[in-house]
């Protein structure tokens, strides 16, 4: 009795020496934190985050950087891997991401876009364009309001969403477009202010999805933890910070 409790004891060890890396989008960061706290209450499988733009994300494990899980901001990025033979599961859409317009020194929400036009705002925070589906989105939303010609010199460039949220709540920012995440997070409702939720027909859809990758296959415990994404739990965790199901 004694060393059946001792190898189960040694085999959960063994489990939790070998974590799940997963490289997730930085929008993701208080909602898949919630879901790892849940997971983590009935499963061994330690479950270790990395968070940075899709973009980049993607360049790593494109380069064979050992990520078991992929959580892109843009659907984009893991159909690419896919292509490359870099996958081992289906890729599961779990959430459609929203822009916002939001600010700790103006109330955003009644001004909608024009809030960039107020006289207290001088320095507007994006996420780069270049590598982050947040900034390419938003410069496209600026773009479809016609102002992204007359705002572009005012753009500060977070290396990520979450690095562009920060410019704003530190005051490196006046105001900014991140991610309805973000905003919703306890974090960014300390300053109790609102945002302005940027219409969706202004930008292409942040459709977001998961997939497992190539050395993530041979793992039970990503393949648990992908798993766990798609249950009511999860998503439930997801609707909270803004995330909506994509249809179909």
């Amino acid at each position: 009795m004694f060393f059946g409790a001792m190898m189960v004891f040694q085999l959960a060890a063994a489990q939790r020496e070998k974590p799940v890396l997963v490289a997730a989008a930085s929008d993701l960061k208080f909602a898949l934190d919630s879901i790892i706290i849940v997971f983590s209450e009935t499963n061994p499988v330690i479950i270790r985050p990395i968070y940075g733009s899709s973009g980049k994300l993607y360049e790593q494990i494109s380069n064979q950087a050992p990520f078991h899980i992929f959580m892109s901001a843009d659907v984009a990025y893991p159909k690419l891997l896919e292509e490359k033979a870099l996958t081992s599961s289906a890729i599961y859409l779990y959430g459609l991401g929203r822009l916002v317009i939001w600010s700790r020194k103006i109330d955003t929400a009644p001004l909608g876009m024009t809030a960039f036009q107020q006289a207290g705002v001088k320095k507007i925070a994006i996420a780069n364009p270049d590598h982050a589906p947040y900034g390419e989105r938003a410069v496209e939303a600026l773009t479809y309001y016609r102002m992204y010609d007359s705002l572009s010199s005012r753009l500060v460039l977070g290396e990520n969403i979450s690095q562009a949220a920060q410019f704003v709540s530190t005051g490196a920012a006046d105001a900014g477009i991140i991610a309805l995440s973000l905003a919703l997070s306890p974090t960014m409702k300390r300053y109790q202010t609102s945002y302005f939720l940027i219409p969706e027909e202004s930008h292409q859809p942040l459709l977001q999805g998961a997939v497992m990758t190539s050395h993530g296959g041979n793992s039970k415990g990503a393949a648990s933890f992908m798993a766990f994404l798609k249950t009511e739990t999860a998503i439930k965790i997801l609707n909270y910070y803004g995330f909506n199901q994509p249809e179909g």
